[in-house]
């Protein structure tokens, strides 16, 4: 991997962890932990350590510290993939004896006691706490009572702006799926009582107020493109422009203007879009500059340094069958096989104009350079699932290779499978996105001449123009426009979920797919309160302070201004 890669090399210290998610905010108890009193002194590689812990964070599942039942399951951006893409038509998993499965399959769920969702909330909480604690020990004042030198002290100002970020984007998902959520700095005292929960609106003041300072000319973050695969003033604006975009969900008010803004500060920063659009989603994309030139935030997953059972490992050994693995090699790069996550025929019909597929073959025509990225020889009932007991047999449905280990400049018949764990760096924000972002800005506020060009650049890139010049104001059309490019363009990327709901299209009966709402395969509404999910049972009885958002059991009306 590439040497940018600094943090992998201090991961060994991170695998003892000892805290607890009763307490959002708990000392770690071990005396080794990287981010106590104990493990700094007036070194750089001691306060790196510490940041490696928070990096080790979003790619780890690790459970030594809390109960759950399966750890790979609630490793946090796999945790996030489910609640983003299972529960919307881009995504259907087989596991059908998973507690969560069946529920996030159709919408059905009533509360949050499966791993999916609790490991959103409790990875995201634990990890924020592990940010708040960081930042208590790399004060000035704690780094002058260590007789840290001032060389020493302007590098630990960057640890701090990063583990900000990182902070920033635990609570954007916590606040995603959750709503109000428990709330805590680290300006607050630890251990004393248990955290109070803070309004939606209030998290999301609180996330900008941060993404704002920290992307300021002032701010002590590294330069965009100058710190691969960590943060860097290029992630906290992606992240900022997100978070403008999806800001009436948030707050009850748009941002468009700001969303723009935002984007166009970006574009000033020196991403430029890969030339092919599979390279970013190879086994190669880290160290492949074409590739990650257009990642504004990426998490590294190695085979041998930062090994999980989620990120890409779960887009790779999950996306494939055992049976997709021969003694010539795998159809994806990777020699596992597991059958869970692949995409019904009516999501590839209805937004990749597919035509001829021959499920014994194994080829179908498809224009969009982005729609040839699926597998079909051998898959039954011609690529769909006909009831609901389909949707438990991997062999229905379209098996999506978008994330493939097999690097770049290699073919699967030139390349053997390589491990159970993926080499494929997860993108989190691409400069596609802003493109995106920016054009739906643009359109809201009535005038999309300033994107056409960037728009252009996309459907160049796919070999496909889907007519973008032709929307000159937002409608209906408009709407349905961007609902089936950020389908196109943000397959299996962890937006869908958010995206329907800007859209007013994730419950209601306006827009359906198979197996939305029931187990029905026309597909039926659902009600409106499940936009945002339950907080897990173990962690309200351990909270007093936390309520439900309304729709579930506890605390339907006592929380409504917290929701």
């Amino acid at each position: 991997m590439k040497t940018k890669y600094i943090v992998a090399a201090v991961l060994g210290a991170m695998l003892t962890l000892s805290s607890c998610v009763k307490d959002l905010d708990a000392l770690p108890l071990n005396e080794t932990d990287v981010t106590s009193e104990t493990a700094y002194n007036d070194t750089v590689e001691s306060y790196l350590t510490g940041l490696a812990k928070l990096y080790n964070t979003m790619s780890s599942h690790e459970v030594s510290y809390v109960s759950v039942n399966d750890a790979g399951a609630s490793q946090i951006t796999r945790a996030f993939f489910v609640c983003q893409e299972a529960t919307t038509d881009a995504c259907k998993v087989a596991w059908g004896n998973d507690s969560w499965t069946r529920a996030m399959n159709t919408n059905t769920w009533t509360d949050a006691d499966n791993d999916a969702v609790f490991g959103v909330f409790f990875r995201s909480i634990q990890s924020i706490s592990f940010c708040n604690e960081f930042l208590r020990q790399t004060t000035d004042e704690k780094l002058d009572n260590r007789g840290v030198p001032s060389d020493v002290k302007k590098k630990v100002q960057e640890f701090r702006a990063e583990a900000r970020v990182i902070r920033a984007w635990y609570y954007w998902m916590a606040m995603d799926v959750f709503g109000a959520v428990p709330f805590a700095t680290e300006k607050d005292a630890v251990g004393t009582e248990a955290p109070l929960q803070a309004p939606r609106e209030e998290v999301y003041a609180y996330i900008v107020s941060e993404l704002e300072d920290l992307t300021s000319d002032s701010s002590a973050l590294p330069a965009a493109q100058s710190n691969y695969p960590r943060m860097d003033k290029g992630s906290a604006l992606g992240l900022l422009a997100r978070i403008y975009l999806n800001a009436e969900t948030y707050k009850g008010e748009p941002e468009w203007l700001k969303a723009k803004q935002t984007c166009e500060r970006i574009f000033g920063l020196g991403y430029t879009l890969c030339s092919n659009y599979a390279d970013m989603f190879r086994g190669d994309n880290g160290e492949n500059e074409d590739a990650y030139n257009e990642f504004l935030f990426a998490i590294p997953f190695d085979n041998k340094n930062q090994q999980s059972y989620g990120g890409t490992t779960l887009l790779t050994a999950g996306a494939i069958a055992a049976t997709d693995i021969t003694n010539d090699g795998s159809i994806n790069g990777n020699k596992a096989g597991w059958g869970g996550p692949r995409i019904d025929g009516d999501y590839v019909e209805r937004f990749f104009n597919v035509e001829n597929a021959n499920f014994e073959t194994g080829e179908y025509d498809c224009v969009d350079e982005r729609g040839k990225m699926f597998w079909i020889k051998g898959r039954l009932g011609e690529g769909k699932m006909p009831t609901n007991e389909e949707v438990y047999n991997f062999q229905y449905g379209w098996t999506c290779l978008k994330f493939n280990d097999i690097p770049h400049n290699k073919t699967k018949d030139t390349f053997t499978a390589i491990d159970t764990f993926s080499n494929i760096d997860l993108p989190v924000i691409r400069l596609a996105e802003i493109y995106l972002i920016y054009a739906e800005a643009c359109l809201r506020l009535g005038d999309a001449t300033p994107a056409q060009d960037y728009i252009k650049d996309l459907a160049k890139r796919a070999g496909v123009d889907y007519g973008f010049d032709k929307l000159t104001s937002w409608n209906t059309e408009a709407r349905n426009w961007f609902v089936a490019e950020r389908a196109r363009e943000l397959m299996w990327e962890s937006c869908r979920r958010t995206d329907l709901i800007r859209y007013g299209l994730f419950c209601s009966d306006e827009y359906l797919w198979p197996f939305k709402g029931g187990e029905s395969r026309v597909g039926s509404a659902f009600p409106e309160y499940k936009k945002v999910f339950a907080i897990p049972s173990k962690q309200l009885e351990a909270n007093p302070n936390l309520l439900n958002p309304d729709g579930y059991g506890k605390g339907t009306e006592e929380n409504t201004e917290a929701n």
